[in-house]
């Protein structure tokens, strides 16, 4: 069965909605439901025509330290000549709805659902779309750590339903990530993938490492563990974890529980003078 990717519509609930909801900000975590991501907290970008986006992280003190992540939404005839006005941000492209017109290197690729590009600082590269339906994706963005002796990536792009996943051992299955570049590949300093549980799958401990994450449910729902709480999720939504911060889930089925996962890998940690 192809794989199914929640986008937002916006919109605005009705007047006679109770307000109760499941966002939660902490120091440690937060949970941005599918439910938040109306139209009064839409954002623009320069450069970008008939588009809006839903910010989901960006840098700042107490919340992500390493990346932002957007929800853009294009509509028809839509997209921009000068995406990125940062040089020294790579990002990843991943697309839900819709189909992406991106240029890079003088060669043009058509991005359906599934649709990967990774595209390293400082590539110049463009984006349309070119058709009668709306267009929505993920933009991730970070700023590149370059290492002396290591050369920059190179631009990737890939769809998911074009990739074995990789099953995590002693899982059965169960438990697997699509993976778009080598995790053996140095030159990398940030991954994003696809991590995939099938219905009653479970992250059997509790996960604590340094990167930090950012996830975006694609599909199915799931009980998260997240520090000391537990929280439900779905698709739609949204979780930030900070570097240390205790994960774990529980897959609530009947279908598969998906999610987009951002972390930041293979560099030293920043030590700061004193």
């Amino acid at each position: 069965m192809p794989a199914s990717y929640y986008a937002p519509k916006g919109g605005h609930p009705g007047q006679d909605q109770l307000l109760t909801d499941r966002a939660v900000f902490t120091d440690a975590y937060a949970v941005i439901p599918k439910g938040t991501m109306r139209d009064i907290v839409t954002s623009f970008l320069p450069f970008w025509d008939h588009t809006r986006l839903w910010v989901l992280s960006r840098p700042l003190s107490g919340f992500a330290e390493t990346f932002s992540q957007y929800i853009m939404e294009v509509g028809p005839g839509g997209g921009s000549d000068r995406p990125e006005t940062d040089a020294g941000a790579q990002g990843v492209l991943f697309v839900v709805e819709g189909a992406a017109t991106l240029i890079v290197d003088g060669q043009s690729h058509v991005l359906t659902p599934g649709g990967y590009a990774y595209l390293p600082a400082g590539k110049q590269w463009t984006l349309r779309n070119t058709t009668d339906e709306m267009l929505r994706f993920h933009w991730i963005r970070k700023s590149y750590q370059a290492v002396e002796g290591l050369d920059r990536p190179d631009v990737v792009i890939a769809n998911e339903n074009d990739i074995a996943p990789t099953v995590m051992p002693d899982t059965d299955g169960k438990w697997a990530t699509t993976r778009f570049v080598d995790p053996s590949d140095l030159r990398h300093d940030m991954h994003v993938t696809v991590v995939t549980f099938e219905p009653g799958a479970v992250i059997p401990f509790l996960e604590t490492h340094v990167m930090e994450h950012g996830l975006y449910v694609l599909e199915g729902k799931a009980a998260y563990r997240l520090n000391q709480d537990w929280v439900e999720v779905e698709a739609g939504d949204y979780m930030w974890l900070r570097a240390f911060c205790p994960q774990a889930c529980y897959a609530g089925g009947p279908g598969k529980f998906r999610y987009l996962l951002y972390k930041d890998v293979n560099r030293h940690m920043a030590l700061r003078s004193v």
